[in-house]
């Protein structure tokens, strides 16, 4: 298994070590679910899916609380990428 090494403030390893601990975690356990998008504790449950009313694609439904995606604000993510 290879070894993960990477520098973090006093502050964050703290935090990063309670946050392990509320979820009754082992750190690298507690790092390897948050890298790979996972929630610890409960699974999160997949988000519901609607059908896109303008390509009949089936994609995520919005979170209650967020707005909708639009093809303007998904051009302005992307314009970051290279």
């Amino acid at each position: 298994m290879t070894t993960l090494t990477f520098k973090v403030s006093d502050d964050e390893a703290r935090l990063i070590r309670a946050l392990a601990m509320q979820e009754q975690v082992t750190l690298s356990e507690y790092l390897r679910r948050r890298a790979g998008g996972r929630s610890c504790g409960a699974e999160a449950a997949a988000p519901p899916r609607i059908r896109c009313k303008q390509t009949g694609a089936m994609i995520f439904a919005p979170l209650a609380h967020e707005a909708p995606l639009s093809s303007r604000m998904v051009k302005e993510l992307l314009a970051d990428f290279p």
